[in-house]
């Protein structure tokens, strides 16, 4: 956070229309790795812990508010004429403020508070009325800078002279401003172009109207200004973040095999000593810990996983799950909302669903839990030590008691005590010879038993 002790406020422009997204929703509550792209410079203004903070809000403005209801005040743009009357709607919630407003966008998810840090630091340092980011690739706002380094104005591309569209640096919207200044600019402009709207770049010519300087702090990483418009720049914004999701990871003492092919949703968290391989996707809010080895192509949903488990190949951990230290997961493997005791085993094709399984249990491959009953979903208890052979339904609402057993092929229906065995098939008998008598029998009839290689067979 920056050096500054100026009272700052932050407001967020997040009322678009999003329009090219063609999308039955609004823009912001689009995802990008796991959380709403509104999410991001929410977050970063609360980090700056300002003394207000306001979201202007448009399309879908209902479902926005009940999205991130506590976090922020939010105004109603119900006409939209533009950025700079998107500013003006929101200042009566910031009419007794005096400081530097940060004003950020709905649709710009990759800003980092180390930029706006910095930012923040040098508008203080040089007393400047309006200090602006800038990327260093072309927008659609080109950034002419004057002799002494400052901001002279900005030139869209549309206007620019064959001189201007060769700067390399674009006008990210993104400033702070100080707040008396900005609703004094603000009453300046007029709406009289091709779109009939405010633009809030205008206020860069206010200022340099009254001799004020305009410093501009250009940012390292062009992908920090990425704005989202399209499911296009959607896609490329989540590619960005994932990205930045799994090199925090890996600062933190954990192995990806292959980063690129590994899907981690911000917010998980993931010890030390763990390695994930390729092709796993981490979502939600999910927590691994240290010395896990997550394999290849394996699913997992907000859940919770302690020390030293190991998951997949290709198994899914759907949310609401939570593990003890040392469970181990094979191949095909998918378990719902249950709580897994330290050590558990479920080794290749089973299902274990709304189930609570005390430590050192076991599951035979086929086992599964039987949870629903076309109503309602049902919970299944399987003590601590209890063996599961292969090929087993369990059929909840049930118990099995601690240290119980239950053979291969069983259906069991109610509680199994302790040392107690659950067998629900028959004895197996042999018929001898029932395959020659079979075929003695089509002989008689005149009929020819069909070749079991056959597409009749």
């Amino acid at each position: 956070m920056p050096d500054s002790d100026a009272a700052i406020a932050v407001l967020i422009l997040a009322a678009g229309q999003g329009t090219r997204m063609k999308s039955s929703r609004t823009k912001v509550l689009h995802e990008v790795a796991g959380r709403p792209m509104l999410a991001y410079p929410l977050g970063l203004a609360e980090a700056l812990v300002p003394e207000h903070l306001v979201t202007v809000i448009g399309r879908d403005a209902e479902q926005v508010e009940a999205a991130f209801d506590g976090r922020s005040e939010f105004v109603l743009q119900a006409e939209q004429r533009g950025t700079a009357h998107a500013v003006m709607t929101a200042l009566p919630s910031l009419a007794d403020f005096r400081g530097d407003l940060l004003i950020l966008y709905g649709d710009t998810p990759l800003l980092r508070a180390e930029s706006v840090a910095r930012l923040i630091d040098l508008k203080a340092e040089t007393g400047a009325s309006l200090a602006m980011l800038t990327s260093p690739e072309p927008l659609p706002g080109l950034v002419v800078r004057g002799a002494d380094g400052g901001v002279e104005r900005i030139v869209e591309q549309t206007d620019a002279s064959p001189e201007e569209l060769t700067i390399q640096e674009g006008n990210t919207g993104v400033y702070l401003v100080d707040a008396e200044f900005l609703t004094k600019a603000l009453s300046q402009l007029d709406d009289r172009n091709e779109q009939g709207e405010l633009y809030l770049t205008d206020i860069v010519a206010v200022a340099r109207a009254e001799g004020l300087p305009v410093q501009a702090l250009k940012l390292e990483d062009a992908e920090e200004a990425l704005g989202v418009n399209t499911r296009a720049e959607l896609a490329r914004a989540a590619a960005v973040q994932r990205r930045r999701n799994v090199e925090r990871l890996m600062a933190a003492g954990v192995t990806f095999i292959d980063p690129a092919t590994s899907y981690v949703d911000t917010g998980v968290e993931i010890g030390q000593d763990t390695l994930i391989e390729p092709g796993v996707v981490i979502t939600g809010d999910t927590q691994i810990g240290e010395d896990c080895h997550i394999k290849p192509h394996s699913v997992i949903e907000s859940s919770r996983l302690g020390d030293g488990c190991v998951i997949g190949p290709s198994a899914h951990i759907r949310p609401g799950c939570t593990f003890a230290d040392g469970v181990r997961l094979g191949n095909y493997v998918e378990v719902k909302n249950s709580d897994l005791g330290e050590g558990v085993k479920a080794d290749h094709l089973s299902y274990v669903g709304d189930a609570d399984v005390g430590a050192g249990a076991s599951f035979g491959c086929g086992s599964i839990t039987v949870n629903y009953d076309w109503s309602e979903k049902h919970r299944t208890t399987v003590g601590e030590r209890v063996r599961i052979g292969c090929n087993v339904n369990l059929v909840a609402p049930l118990v099995l008691e601690p240290d119980s057993f239950v053979a291969a092929g069983t259906t069991v229906t109610k509680t199994v005590p302790t040392d107690g065995l659950a067998v629900s098939t028959g004895r197996q008998r042999n018929l001898e010879g029932w395959g020659a008598r079979r075929r003695r029998s089509a002989t008689a009839a005149g009929t020819t038993e069909p070749d079991p290689g056959s597409e009749q067979s």
